[in-house]
Parts: structure tokens; C-alpha cells; sequence
């Protein structure tokens, strides 16, 4: 009889041990199902994640190149065809100058110099509109061009500063950086009413920092349309996945930040 017992409790043991296993197995299987399907699920949302970020810059990509081939077209019409007549004007008038009247000596040559501007603006504006000449000059000489543009014509004082030893860039990042500055001036040149303007670029060791600040009317940025110019500098300062932010202060002037890494 006590064997009999012995044997009943080793069976009962047996049987819990079986089923402590079978338990232990199948939480072991849970866990391994769970972190499984968690890491697909992650894969997943990741992998979409990816997609859409480069569905995103493949996008930017192709409205700056597009953007790109216009300001190319532009500068050459302007170049090659308003520049041409503007040219044409002026030999016009240097025969008219010797036929005319001396009385009207006076207004004929302000006349040329008018158009002698004109030609040499369209010029100016013809380089920084083309992408070849800004990938020739590079980003800094290309900035000088600008501001020298503008204080030639009187539109305000612009200066530019450079601190830390110059490092390369990649010619496409100089393209996209340029363009954005380039949005910058043209916003303070339309509507800033600013008479100073001042562009700063800091080479660090891992970053190049630019910034530039205006002492027009400011504006209130929580107003900004999607349509405005910051929305295309934004969408192109993440293309370089580079920090940007504008401030602005009405009365005082506004400012742009760029860090762009290396």
C-alpha cells in the first residue's frame, strides 16, 4: 500500500513538473511571439518612415532642380535677350547724340547712363540667377555678388563677415544654402524697408553657422501663409538636415539661422 502511495505522489509530481513545463513553454513562446511581432511592427512602421521621408526629398529634390533650370533659363534670357536690346538701346542713342541738338546733349547721355545701369544690373542678376556661375563662384563669392548688388543700387548697406578657417562644402549643399539666403535678401529687399543688413558666416569644426539679420519693420512669423518663402527656405534647410529658424520683432528687424553640419 505504501508503494502504491509513493508511486501516486511521484506520478503527481511528474504530472505538475509536465505541466510547470508545458507552462513555462508556452509563456516563453508568448514572450518570443510578442517581441517578435513587436520588432516586425517597428520594422514596419520604420520602413515607412524611410519611404516617405525619401518620397519627401526625391519631391524637394525635383522642384529644386526644376526651380534650378528656370532661374537658368531666366538668366540666360536676361542675359542674352534683354541684355541684347538694352545694348541695341544704347547704340541707338550714341547716334542719336550726334545727330541731335546739343540742348538735348544732356538728357540723352543721362538717358545712356540709365541704360548702361540697366545692363550691368540684368548682368548681375543674370549670376546669381544662374546655377553654373554660383557652382564656379562657390557660396561666398556668390553672397559678395548679391550684397554688392544691392549696395551698388542703393537699395540698403549690406555687409558681410566671415569668422573661423573657410572649410568646402559640397557644391550641391552650396547651391541649396545660397538659394535659401537668396529667398532671405529677396523677402528684406520687397517688404522689410530695412536700411542695414548683415550677414555672418561662422566655419566651426562641425557646423557652418550663418546668420543674417535686418533692421526693417519685422513682422509677426505666427502669421506666416504656407505659400510664403519661409515654408520653401524650411523645406530646403531639411534637405541638408540643417537647424533654421527666423525670428522677428516688429520695429526691429528680423533674423535667419542656419546651422548647417559638414
Amino acid at each position: 500500500m505504501l508503494h502504491e502511495k509513493d508511486a501516486l505522489l511521484q506520478q503527481e509530481r511528474l504530472l505538475i513538473i509536465y505541466i510547470l513545463a508545458v507552462l513555462v513553454f508556452f509563456i516563453i513562446f508568448v514572450i518570443f511571439f510578442v517581441v517578435a511581432f513587436v520588432r516586425r511592427k517597428n520594422k514596419f512602421i520604420r520602413d515607412r518612415y524611410e519611404a516617405k521621408i525619401n518620397y519627401e526629398n526625391e519631391l524637394a529634390n525635383s522642384k529644386i532642380e526644376i526651380q534650378e533650370q528656370t532661374f537658368k533659363n531666366l538668366a540666360w534670357e536676361l542675359h542674352d535677350n534683354v541684355g541684347q536690346l538694352l545694348s541695341v538701346a544704347n547704340i541707338q542713342l550714341n547716334i542719336l547724340m550726334h545727330s541731335a541738338p546739343m540742348e538735348y546733349h544732356e538728357q540723352i547721355q543721362e538717358t545712356k547712363n540709365v541704360v548702361s545701369d540697366a545692363v550691368q544690373e540684368i548682368r548681375s542678376l543674370s549670376k546669381v540667377l544662374n546655377t553654373e556661375v554660383i557652382l564656379k563662384n562657390g557660396l561666398i563669392k556668390s553672397i559678395e555678388v548679391e550684397l554688392n548688388r544691392y549696395n551698388k543700387l542703393n537699395y540698403l548697406k549690406a555687409s558681410f563677415d566671415i569668422i573661423g578657417n573657410i572649410i568646402p562644402i559640397s557644391s550641391a549643399s552650396e547651391i541649396i544654402i545660397f538659394r535659401i539666403l537668396q529667398e532671405f535678401f529677396s523677402n528684406v529687399i520687397k517688404h522689410a524697408k530695412a536700411s542695414k543688413l548683415c550677414v555672418t558666416l561662422v566655419f566651426g569644426e562641425r557646423f557652418l553657422e550663418i546668420t543674417i539679420m535686418d533692421d526693417g519693420m519685422g513682422f509677426n512669423t505666427s502669421k506666416l501663409s504656407d505659400g510664403s518663402g519661409m515654408v520653401t527656405m524650411n523645406s530646403r534647410a531639411n534637405l541638408l538636415q540643417a537647424d533654421f529658424s527666423i525670428s522677428s520683432e516688429i520695429g526691429i528687424g528680423t533674423r535667419l539661422k542656419l546651422k548647417y553640419p559638414y
